[in-house]
């Protein structure tokens, strides 16, 4: 299945999921779509496909997560070469 990790411990759809996600942004961007409301209809997006699949408390410890690497710059040092 699809969804199966690989030896990396990521599911092997998750580069093609990402693959996809970098051309729609990179569509999106040539189409003149600002970035503030490219990222947050993907933001929008991963939660309303996170809401089908997790319950809400789930859904608070994943975002609980993604404030923590905010705050540990983590999201800043891998900025470079991204979009």
């Amino acid at each position: 299945m699809h969804d199966e990790p690989d030896d990396s411990g990521a599911p092997p759809d998750l580069s093609h999921a990402g693959a996809v996600v970098d051309k729609a942004i990179e569509f999106m961007s040539g189409q003149n779509i600002g970035t503030l409301a490219i990222a947050s209809a993907l933001l929008g997006g991963a939660m309303g496909m996170l809401s089908h699949q997790m319950s809400d408390e789930a859904i608070i410890r994943v975002l609980e997560n993604a404030i923590a690497s905010v705050r540990n710059g983590e999201l800043r040092a891998t900025r470079s070469g991204d979009h």
